[in-house]
């Protein structure tokens, strides 16, 4: 009966690892053509909106990842990203409809995200220290996906364990000590 089962989850085990390895991984030159077609759509947006700015097109991270930058663009940004989190997400859908393939392409506008990388790198740091030197875990405010991930990035580069807690809209970090 244990050689059976050990048999069983063998062989869940084997296609598991499978079907990671032949998984596609999309090319740098799909994600080139990713971050073109966005950016059509970007610009296009500009235009309607009678906005100046420049598209910036990159990849890294194994995502395309644009930058709209110049020009007056604060409020396509929003009260914490909230606005754009929202272009990024139809910009999102306008990829996903032109390629058929979902997209994770990353949106900054006016240096935004950059700089709010900046500040969460430096609060991870801070944070971790903190659970360090007190030796209990540390629970951070609510924050959106991309702010929790550069969170959980830092503390994992640092020798530390973090997870995501609570519900979305609502969902935080919890930093625990080594």
């Amino acid at each position: 009966m244990a050689k059976a089962k050990a048999e069983v989850v063998e062989k869940v085990v084997e296609e598991a690892v499978e079907a990671v390895e032949t998984k596609p991984v999309k090319g740098v030159a799909k994600l080139e053509e990713e971050g073109d077609i966005a950016a059509d759509y970007l610009e296009a947006l500009l235009d309607i909106a009678d906005l100046d700015g420049d598209i910036d097109i990159d990849v890294e991270n194994d995502r395309a990842s644009l930058a709209i930058v110049g020009g007056k663009l604060n409020h396509l940004v929003g009260r914490d990203g909230e606005v754009l989190d929202a272009i990024q997400e139809l910009t999102r859908l306008a990829v996903q409809t032109a390629t058929g393939d979902r997209s994770r392409l990353m949106l900054d506008i006016d240096n935004f995200r950059a700089n709010r990388r900046k500040e969460l790198t430096k609060l991870a740091n801070e944070m971790a220290e903190e659970a360090k030197s007190t030796g209990a875990s540390i629970k951070l405010a609510p924050m959106n996906a991309f702010e929790r991930k550069i969170i959980h990035d830092t503390i994992q580069e640092l020798g530390l364990s973090s997870e995501s807690d609570g519900e979305d809209p609502n969902r935080y970090v919890v930093i625990y000590p080594a």
